[in-house]
């Protein structure tokens, strides 16, 4: 069984309006080439500076990034995971990633988890939780037989989180993100094929990709790696799109003949 996925590869920056059309002009050119799943990457509508995160954070119910991402999935009959975009419910912000089906309706929600406060090379400071509220659960959703596990940017580092999802069914391990320069030239892509080797899943992983105000960097390099842990498609630098078809049948030929998440001691970890 095989679903085709895409790989929105954007350049957002402090421009709700521009960035929401900039995704829109992926999305359509996604469809066009069969994506059945659309993912955008980690703040999809808006990075900038911390000071203004709070006035761009967004009520669910009523969001103009939802709303396009339900009006777009629902005219060209697709799923869209719309990154994330800052969430506001009563006076906290996350970081909350949004999966819309054909009809237009939220079928999942995650708050990302693990917030990043750190220093990276160079001297550079992070500290999301300044703004940002930390997600309190872990997040499954399906599509057929295909199951989602749901994660954001700096949970990548967490691998306690994936070998949860797959616990409870994932086959599909999904991650947009905003990831640096810094750190992704050397972490992002042997991270994501360690997620996928050590759980046996295909993982998608849409990337930020360049400058945005007023200091951020990130790496791009968005992917697809298979369950044996090998990059089968790769977007190239710059605001880009990238496809590739998700194939249960080579996940469950990888699981039969190479049996490792059966030998998981759950009695001693």
């Amino acid at each position: 069984m095989k679903m085709r996925i895409g790989l929105a590869q954007m350049n957002s920056q402090d421009s709700r309006d521009k960035n929401l059309l900039s995704a829109e002009t992926l999305i359509r050119k996604l469809a066009g080439g069969g994506a059945e799943l659309i993912m955008l990457p980690e703040h999809f509508s808006f990075i900038g500076p911390d000071h203004q995160k709070r006035r761009m954070a967004e009520p669910l119910d009523s969001s103009p990034s939802l709303e396009m991402i339900k009006s777009c999935a629902a005219e060209l009959r697709i799923h869209i995971h719309l990154g994330s975009f800052l969430e506001k419910e009563g006076g906290k912000v996350f970081n909350t990633a949004v999966v819309v089906d054909p009809s237009g309706k939220v079928i999942a929600r995650y708050r990302k988890i693990h917030l990043f406060d750190v220093e990276v090379p160079g001297g550079r400071t992070y500290l999301e939780s300044e703004t940002i509220s930390p997600g309190q659960e872990t997040v499954l959703f399906t599509i057929g037989d295909f199951v989602f596990g749901l994660a954001t940017c700096y949970d990548l580092r967490f691998p306690e989180l994936f070998r949860s999802l797959v616990a409870r069914g994932a086959n599909i391990l999904l991650l947009p993100a905003a990831f640096t320069q810094e750190t992704g030239r050397d972490h992002w892509e042997v991270l994501l094929r360690a997620r996928a080797v050590e759980n046996q899943c295909w993982v998608a992983a849409a990337g930020q990709w360049g400058t945005a105000p007023p200091h951020h960097a990130s790496h791009g390099r968005s992917m697809v790696v298979d369950p044996w842990g090998i990059v089968v498609a790769q977007a190239v630098d710059g605001v880009s799109t990238v496809t590739a078809d998700l194939n249960l049948d080579i996940l469950q030929s990888i699981r039969t003949t190479f049996p490792a998440l059966t030998h998981v001691r759950r009695d001693l970890f």
